[in-house]
């Protein structure tokens, strides 16, 4: 009787500690099959990089804390890594995405990345970060849900809707790659995709017949949608709107931002933005949704422009005439930059935890240290037509930089960046910064170049406190915004001006900071900031993944692949098989014994 009350006992509490377990911060599962297909978004067939048969690929729904798993299967004729773009992996570099901390998926295999999205919240995208891949598509949103205990800084929306924009070619990838090594540029992009569909026939000259295009279906009666917009493309800035609607900034990239209508914005490349719809417009016709390209001849560009179509479920008819007008502002360079310098933080807004954004008062922290990183248009090294950043074009190593540190590899870089731009002249190197754990680092983009720029650091989201064109001094410091320059992880940097961001190195990892025009990054025009505990505990970090892929001077501790198995599979199979083995052998004794 004893062993029978001590049996139940058992049972009950097994599963009440098992099911607590898995509660607290729950997994979301998700598998990827990356292949190739032959899709038209431009009218002409094409191969583009699919997932699980999508272009654009599927998009990842979490929550704050959510431990995501997804099981990446290459089917490609090259290796792959997939990139979380603005998901801050805290305490994991090794599951970032990038050259610097993971070596590739070679063809059919497959490799999951396991992560949590620790106190995030908001709108990111994913891409493969390889052998200009992004240009063919592999791309998805991955949005970060608030926890219910924490509220939004608005009411509920009605509809939460994606919308993926970005200049276009119809070469593939490995075409323009090809041109980029024989030191050739890409040249005009030949269109704009919405969610990865050609324009809405709005000119019969432009736009070809037969092109399938992007329709968002909404319902009238001051209905509120969330739209994220994201900027997946090459190089190409987009200024995006909708005909007769204002847009409602609420959010860019996990920060809450001030809330202020636009008419229209500008998306720089790598970038995102929530808005909030209104459906406040009588529907007498469809209307226009536009991404245009900036910053460049837009009577030479017209092409390179994305029209979809927003549909009320009472449209009397469809959408014509004349696109809404982009910012008139073709001489006028400090329009675009002022709409940037207005985008604020919302301080008193909560975001992925309950205290205000602005409880953490970055205007009041010590900068520990400086880095001028300055960038200049390609240039020829040892024969080479390369992209640089103070001087430096970087060459990824053999062995990823994070692995060499985790097994005392001499040689593969030099941590010895410098924090000013080199005066001699330029040169390949793997050179690193050296970031202090727990430092306050302030970094000025200063953009030489004649075309926009902007710059990505993974691991972090850091204050934009200012920009300005000319050159940056010391005395830029007076103009920085001290307060609510909004946090993100991706920031414009205006030709022949500069961008300054701060940066609390709280996350121990080794971290990509690049640009995001994708021709420059191929080129060479990024590095990576180290940031070490000389404490090494796993709170900081946690240990290398058992499932981690080695290359370079380590490949031959790399085992041989079963490609027919699925580690994502084994992982949910196995918390499966723990979870009713336990419960199984517990019942039949309790069955047994009672």
């Amino acid at each position: 009787m004893a062993l029978s009350r001590f049996l139940g006992w058992f049972l009950i509490h097994i599963a009440l500690f098992l099911s607590l377990c898995y509660a607290e911060d729950p997994f979301v599962f998700y598998d990827f099959e990356v292949t190739y297909i032959t899709a038209s978004p431009l009218g002409v067939p094409q191969q583009v990089i699919a997932i699980n048969n999508k272009f654009p690929g599927p998009t990842i729904n979490s929550t704050t804390n959510n431990n995501v798993v997804i099981n990446v299967r290459n089917k490609l004729d090259e290796s792959l890594l997939m990139h979380w773009s603005g998901i801050q992996q805290r305490r994991s570099s090794w599951q970032d995405g990038v050259l610097g901390t993971n070596c590739p998926i070679p063809p059919k295999w497959n490799w999951t990345y396991q992560f949590q999205v620790k106190d995030q919240v908001g709108s990111f995208f994913y891409f493969p970060s390889l052998h200009f891949q992004r240009a063919a598509g592999g791309f998805g949103s991955f949005i970060i849900n608030n926890r219910p205990i924490i509220p939004i800084p608005f009411d509920t929306p009605d509809g939460d809707i994606v919308i993926l924009i970005g200049d276009w070619y119809t070469r593939n990838h490995t075409a323009l790659r090809k041109a980029l090594d024989a030191g050739k540029g890409l040249g005009m992009p030949d269109g704009v995709l919405i969610n990865g569909k050609g324009p809405y026939r709005y000119n019969d000259t432009l736009v070809p017949d037969g092109i399938e295009y992007e329709t968002i279906n909404v319902h009238p009666g001051g209905k509120t949608y969330r739209l994220r917009v994201h900027n997946v493309g090459i190089s190409t800035s987009l200024n995006f709107r909708i005909q007769s609607h204002n847009l409602l900034l609420a959010e860019s990239e996990g920060s809450y931002t001030v809330q202020q209508n636009y008419t229209s914005l500008d998306i720089h490349v790598g970038q995102s933005y929530s808005f909030l719809l209104t459906t406040d417009q009588n529907a007498s016709s469809d209307y226009y949704i536009v991404a245009s390209a900036r910053f460049v001849n837009e009577s030479q560009w017209k092409r390179v422009t994305g029209v979809a179509i927003l549909r009320y479920s009472n449209s009397k008819g469809k959408a014509s005439g004349p696109l809404p007008d982009p910012p008139q502002d073709e001489f006028d360079k400090t329009f675009s930059m002022n709409q940037a310098r207005s985008i604020r933080w919302n301080v008193s807004a909560s975001g992925a935890r309950p205290n205000p954004q602005g409880s953490f008062r970055y205007g009041s922290i010590n900068v520990t240290e400086v880095y001028v990183l300055r960038n200049k248009p390609p240039e020829t090294i040892d024969g080479k037509r390369r992209a640089t950043l103070s001087g430096i074009s970087f060459v990824n190593p053999a062995t990823p930089i994070r692995l060499a540190d985790q097994y005392k590899i001499k040689g593969v870089y030099k941590l010895d960046f410098p924090n000013k731009p080199l005066t001699g002249p330029p040169k390949m190197e793997t050179s690193v910064i050296n970031g202090t754990y727990r430092g306050f680092m302030e970094v000025i983009l200063q953009n030489n170049d004649t075309k926009m720029h902007t710059y990505h650091m993974s691991g972090y989201a850091f204050f934009v406190v200012g920009m300005d064109y000319g050159e940056w001094s010391e005395n830029s410091r007076g103009t920085y915004n001290k307060w609510d320059g909004i946090a993100r992880s991706t920031t414009q940097v205006y030709p022949g001006a500069w961008t300054a961001i701060l940066i609390s190195l709280d996350n121990v990892g080794v971290w990509n900071l690049r640009t995001e025009n994708l021709d420059s990054w191929y080129l060479g025009q990024e590095t990576y900031v180290r940031v070490v505990n000389p404490e090494a505990t796993n709170k900081t970090e946690l240990p290398m993944p058992d499932n981690a892929l080695f290359c370079g001077a380590l490949s031959k501790l790399q085992k041989p692949q079963d490609v027919s198995s699925s580690l994502a599979t084994s992982i949910i199979e196995g918390r499966s098989k723990l979870f009713f083995t336990v419960l199984m052998i517990a019942s039949t004794l309790f069955l047994v014994f009672r």
